[in-house]
């Protein structure tokens, strides 16, 4: 089978087009034919190994698993003689941030990966493009105390987390106020937001409005800027460990301490993402009842995955980037 690998960390440079054994699945293991897989911000970090500290677990000097892929969608076909929970032909979508080897035309899954059937009325792309986003904005979200007519700021509010972090706040009668750039003024409106920044023409951290809660989904601004916009005894979380790694001190004082400091009991949050079987679960049946629709930027062929992990760590895509093997 074809399948994208790396032997070393670096650029999309270094991903090799190659061909592999098709993998065997064992008893109580499931064989998934990929019809579907993303390039996510996930999987850029694994690709480059930032921060280092993930090669503790990817590989010390280069990648123990050689091929990369988080997040995917699927057709069973072939079951092991232990398996008695899924058929052949079953529809099914998965993700896992230490990956499941999904830039490939076949992929093993075992019965401790994440992963489920699909939901219905979606296409196989739309699936493989709407688990990491949601994932990561609902572990956000469920490390806040949030009441319906709390007011909300999402920086990156049309990225993968950001979209995804617009309609579950909305499904929790949130307020949203989003930050996006000009093109997407009218996708953030759409998504729900009460009032859009234009990050191109204004500086969001200047606003005379104050929030219960910031959610920086692109991670791109800081606590120390976000803290004027803060109500006292407000929350700043992101999607990313900020400068030094301080939102992870920072969540310490928190922690500890009730609030970071001498910041009029201002919080910083750190959204550590267990459990992605909850996630998948919560979704599907979001998606099912309609109260949640992927976001898809860019449709991208197998071949170019490489491309693809290009645009997407440029920092400016719009919803998810999926790669079709269709």
């Amino acid at each position: 089978m074809k399948a994208f690998i790396y032997k070393k960390y670096g650029p999309p440079d270094v991903l090799q087009l190659v061909e592999v054994p098709k993998p065997i699945p064992k008893p109580n293991e499931i064989l998934v034919k990929v019809r579907a897989t993303s390039v996510n911000r996930t999987d850029c970090a694994n690709l480059r190994a930032k921060p280092s500290i993930m090669r503790l677990s990817m590989g010390l000097f280069a990648p123990r698993n050689p091929i990369l892929g988080t997040e995917f969608s699927g057709e069973i076909t072939e079951i092991g003689t232990a398996v008695t929970k899924y058929e052949v032909g079953n529809r099914v979508f998965g993700f896992s941030d230490s990956g499941l080897k999904s830039y490939a035309e076949y992929l093993v899954l075992t019965p401790i990966d994440a992963f489920g059937i699909m939901p219905n009325h979606i296409s196989f792309q739309q699936a493989a493009g709407c688990i990491e986003g949601a994932h990561y904005a609902y572990n956000m979200i469920n490390k806040l105390k949030l009441q319906e007519g709390d007011r909300v700021l999402i920086n990156g509010a049309t990225g993968g987390i950001g979209s995804a972090a617009m309609q579950l706040l909305g499904y929790l009668g949130i307020e949203r106020i989003a930050v996006t750039n000009t093109k997407n003024i009218p996708l953030a409106a759409s998504l729900g937001a009460s009032h859009t920044i234009d990050w191109e023409r204004q500086d969001f951290t200047k606003s005379a409005d104050k929030y219960q809660a910031i959610l920086d989904t692109s991670g791109k601004s800081t606590f120390k800027a976000c803290k004027p916009i803060l109500v006292n005894g407000g929350a700043y979380i992101s999607s990313e460990l900020g400068p030094w790694s301080q939102n992870l001190f920072y969540s310490l004082f928190t922690y500890l301490l009730g609030s970071v400091p001498f910041t009029k009991g201002k919080k910083v949050k750190f959204p550590y993402p267990p459990n992605i079987m909850r996630s998948i679960r919560l979704l599907k049946s979001l998606i099912e009842e309609h109260h949640f629709s992927p976001l898809i930027d860019r449709v991208y062929p197998f071949e170019e995955i490489p491309e693809a992990f290009r645009y997407v760590e440029e920092g400016h895509k719009t919803g998810n980037v999926v790669i079709s093997l269709e």
